[in-house]
């Protein structure tokens, strides 16, 4: 305490003008990357920032090809992790390539009238772009003239001047994300792929061309919701294109809700005012059209929709646009609300009443889940109130102090939440983990078998109840509370067990949990190969380390050729076995993470009653012909 105080009453630090200091362009993207793209990363996740720095160059290419000019993007990428784009719109006036590459809040979109309704808004992304590679290339082709910029590290180091040229008029971007913001990235191939289709999908008749791989929709929405549905429509999906929207509808079996939303082709991956107002419009239409007193709910438990609007001026909540904030349509027009509601009371009122057969599938599914809910609802308010009475002290729950749902701060899409099984495992990461940003839920054992089940479960079992209260996603997953769900397990047979016990319940109740890519398996090293005569312990990545963490045979095999006679091997059969000091490392910045997914060719019921129904013999084959047996007597032999 003395020394607290000792502290409070020394010499406040001089604060003088020269303390004042003013950042150009450049220094201010590289110095606060996450104020423009959102968070760095390696590439790994689809949100990391090399995937936001190149769809600022898309962006452009999209909203030429929105305005009439170019019907094709070329898109290329090295395995070294150089990007080309070229498109064949109608290039950058060639007087002003200079300052659009790289003088902040310079734009043509800014009164509208070259680009009415563009994803570009604010002169800012290509931009960030620039800035944030360790090259930056553009060239625009216009009016059988040229000019090329280059840059290194938003530095310009040649500007040539205008030539003639007798290339198609575009732009050509070529750029290389620096590897110092960028530690180690590589773009995948899946994550970009989804990216482009995502844009096919909005611009009907625009060809995309990706590493030689044409990518095209002719069906719009429609192709999307079919590219992203795991479970079997229950009726034909419902389809609606009008001046500035289209949407997409249609019931499955599954539990909740699940719906895509685009705002001037950009992915509002949390939604906005459209969404709330398309799930208000779309459950007050069908509730009328029944003449029932149906809660919106029901009606909505099972949907699978998408939807995109078009906007004059969108106001987005942040430069990485994933949230529509915008309340008119244009100025002195509708608003969004009453604009996404009268197109949806006509459309589907009218589809409703010509479609019998469709209305009477629906109908049939709402009171189904009506029946399924008034089932439960005792039960419901029974563990809605004691979810309640523990959210203050939830014992299973160490909770963090930065969440995903806070409306804003810098490190929320750091927040994770590990589910782990047993007290010393959960006594290990609990100790050394971020307060921050960590937090860590822990299981008593073997979680319930959910296949088969109906939602009962989830309020009956008061672990999965106090989960589900943890996550705060009864409701839907817009007020979820970590970015990653994080299941960490031990690498043996009971640990993939409850690993794949945990995923059945995710996927049968909070599927949109993990096709948002929020579900994780957190990888532990099987193995330590150190050198028998170190004589100290060093800290990882430190020169001269002779310890290696292994996370596969292969690893463990490179490693003992590396120390050779002096190898020391120690096999981690659980999480328990590992020390605080040494599993620091492994749920820190370099944790590795496999992302649980749902593909297209996934079916969730096919796959759940082959992994958690009867046992069958083709399970029993698909064991016995995937099964390895380890002699653990034999691991310090192989070298």
């Amino acid at each position: 305490m003395a020394e607290l105080l000792e502290h409070n009453m020394q010499e406040p630090a001089n604060y003088t003008a020269d303390d004042v200091k003013t950042l150009d362009w450049r220094e201010h993207v590289r110095r606060r990357p996450g104020m423009y793209i959102g968070k760095l990363g390696d590439g790994s996740h689809a949100d990391d920032g090399i995937y936001v720095i190149l769809k600022e160059v898309l962006d452009n290419a999209i909203d030429e090809y929105a305005m009439g000019f170019g019907r094709q993007i070329k898109v290329d990428i090295a395995d070294n992790g150089t990007v080309e784009v070229r498109d064949y719109g109608r290039g950058i006036p060639l007087e002003t390539v200079l300052a659009v590459s790289s003088k902040m809040n310079t734009s043509a979109k800014f009164d509208s009238r070259a680009f009415k309704k563009s994803v570009g808004l604010n002169g800012v992304g290509i931009k960030a772009t620039n800035a944030l590679s360790s090259y930056f290339e553009v060239t625009a082709y216009r009016d059988n003239q040229s000019r090329t910029v280059k840059y290194v590290r938003g530095e310009v180091v040649e500007d040539n001047g205008i030539f003639p040229s007798d290339k198609e008029s575009g732009t050509y971007v070529k750029f290389i994300p620096d590897n110092e913001i960028f530690k180690d990235f590589k773009y995948k191939d899946e994550y970009v792929e989804a990216l482009l289709k995502n844009y096919t999908f909005l611009n009907t008749g625009l060809t995309i061309v990706f590493n030689g791989q044409k990518l095209y929709s002719r069906n719009g929405l429609l192709d999307l919701l079919k590219e992203k549905i795991t479970n079997e429509p229950l009726y034909p999906i419902i389809h609606f294109t009008g001046t500035d929207i289209e949407i997409v509808i249609t019931h499955t079996s599954q539990y909740g809700e699940e719906y895509y939303s685009f705002v001037n082709g950009q992915h509002t991956t949390q939604g906005g005012t459209h969404l709330t107002a398309f799930r208000e419009s779309v459950s007050r239409t069908i509730k009328e059209f029944y003449g029932k007193n149906f809660e919106y709910s029901d009606i909505r438990n099972g949907m699978v929709a998408a939807i995109s609007i078009k906007v004059v001026d969108p106001v987005f909540e942040s430069q990485t646009k994933t949230k529509l904030g915008s309340r008119d349509m244009e100025p002195d027009g509708p608003t969004v609300a009453k604009f996404i509601g009268d197109f949806i009371k006509k459309e589907l009122d009218n589809y409703l009443h010509i479609n019998g057969e469709t209305a009477e599938i629906m109908l049939h599914k709402i009171q189904e889940s009506e029946k399924k809910r008034k089932a439960i609802a005792s039960i419901t308010k029974q563990a809605r109130e004691r979810a309640k009475k523990v959210s203050l002290h939830n014992r299973k729950l160490r909770d963090c102090r930065i969440h995903y749902n806070d409306a804003k701060g810098d490190r929320r899409d750091e927040s994770s939440i590990f589910i782990t099984e047993g007290l010393s495992a959960t006594g290990t990461i609990t100790k050394i983990r971020d307060v921050e940003t960590q937090a860590v839920f822990s299981l008593r054992g073997k979680p319930l078998n959910t296949y088969g089940k109906t939602q009962k479960v989830v309020y009956e079992n008061e672990e999965f109840n106090l989960l589900q209260a943890a996550l705060n996603i009864e409701d839907g997953i817009e007020g979820l509370r970590y970015n990653k769900v994080i299941i960490a397990t031990d690498a043996d047979v009971d640990g993939m067990h409850i690993r794949l016990l945990m995923i059945t319940f995710l996927l049968q109740f909070f599927p949109d949990l993990i096709k948002k890519g929020h579900v994780f398996i957190l990888q532990t090293p099987l193995f330590r190969v150190r050198n028998k005569k170190t004589s100290r312990k060093r800290k990882k990545g430190e020169a001269g380390n002779e310890t290696y963490y292994c996370y596969s045979d292969e690893e463990r095999i490179a490693a003992i050729n590396k120390l050779g006679a002096n190898a020391e091997i120690t096999r981690f059969k659980g999480l328990g076995e590992i020390s605080s000091d040494e599993f620091k490392d492994f749920i820190g910045p370099d944790m590795r993470l496999d992302q649980v997914k749902l593909r297209k060719e996934d079916s969730v019921k096919e796959m759940l009653e082959f992994y958690m129904g009867k046992n069958t013999m083709e399970r029993q084959l698909f064991i016995v012909d995937n099964l390895v047996v380890e002699d653990d007597e034999n691991l310090d032999k192989t070298h």
